[in-house]
């Protein structure tokens, strides 16, 4: 294939479509109403359900599409994760927009991804406190607050960032020169420069943030909640497998299990409007606040 198609498919999408005078885009909630033309048995079943937009795509020729999620379907979480069979594509003139924005009624969504490898010790601090999070989960964290171990695996949460989550906490080891297991909680900010290179097997929050903005939309909100390690690994070949905790990152884990959940109670505090895309470009610039 040429160049220019790659390229063509790389483009964006736009960040709403206009239909009707309305414009539609991520969080809009239209009524699906096919073309009779081209209607196949998915068009028969849904025609005239009520779908919640999830991006605004293009295909190879440059034409818009909505990608929309049925707002009833069980397994909308996987059409969001973009799953065939719970995702489904319309032209802008076959929906017709709803009166309402957003799902009525919808509870805003917090994630709250553990990153690090298990096997370079200090740095397994965010996957232990996830793990910790899920063995005695605190009542500050509501069904709709998700606690995932992504480990090491960038691509999985850059793609997971294009739900609509409301706001999402890291939970990671970062070395800043404090001493070994102080928790601080950071607010990034991404410049507009620089590109996100793709890898599937790394973890840096900062690159994955990027690369979720180029795929189409970060949270509103992003935290990192960072641990100082006693020793940084960097999984070189004269390094030794190390699987556990230092003694005082360790100590940290139990307390960070209380900080993410306060600190996710005042997320969902926070998020009272309606969820939006955010722009990376507006988060201020990165503060912290040691624990």
């Amino acid at each position: 294939m040429s160049m220019d198609f790659w390229a063509r498919m790389e483009r964006r999408g736009p960040d709403t479509v206009d239909v009707d005078g309305v414009p539609v885009g991520p969080g809009s909630r239209v009524r699906l109403r096919p073309r009779s033309s081209r209607a196949d048995i998915f068009d028969l079943a849904l025609e005239g359900r009520i779908a919640v937009v999830e991006a605004v795509e293009r295909d190879d020729e440059g034409t818009p599409h909505l990608a929309v999620t049925l707002e009833d379907d069980p397994g909308r979480d996987l059409g969001e994760a973009r799953l065939p069979g719970h995702r489904f594509f319309y032209a802008a003139e076959e929906v017709e927009p709803l009166a309402g924005g957003a799902p009525a009624g919808r509870p805003a969504r917090v994630l709250v991804a553990g990153i690090g490898n298990i096997f370079l010790g200090d740095d397994g601090f965010g996957v232990e406190v996830v793990r910790r999070l899920e063995q005695a989960r605190p009542p500050e964290l509501p069904p709709e607050v998700d606690v995932v171990d992504f480990g090491i695996r960038g691509m999985d949460l850059a793609y997971a960032l294009q739900r609509d989550y409301a706001a999402v906490l890291f939970v990671d080891a970062a070395p800043r020169g404090e001493p070994p297991g102080t928790l601080t909680l950071l607010e990034p900010h991404l410049s507009d420069t620089g590109g996100a290179p793709v890898e599937t097997h790394g973890m840096d929050p900062v690159q994955v943030l990027r690369l979720a903005r180029e795929l189409g939309r970060i949270p509103p909100r992003v935290l990192i909640l960072c641990c100082e390690p006693a020793a940084v690994l960097r999984g070189t070949p004269d390094e030794d497998v190390l699987v556990e905790l230092s003694a005082p990152v360790r100590a940290a884990a139990g307390e960070a299990v209380g900080v993410v959940a306060s600190v996710v109670a005042d997320l969902l505090a926070e998020a009272g409007a309606p969820v939006c895309d955010g722009d990376p470009g507006e988060l201020p610039e990165e503060r912290s606040v040691s624990r």
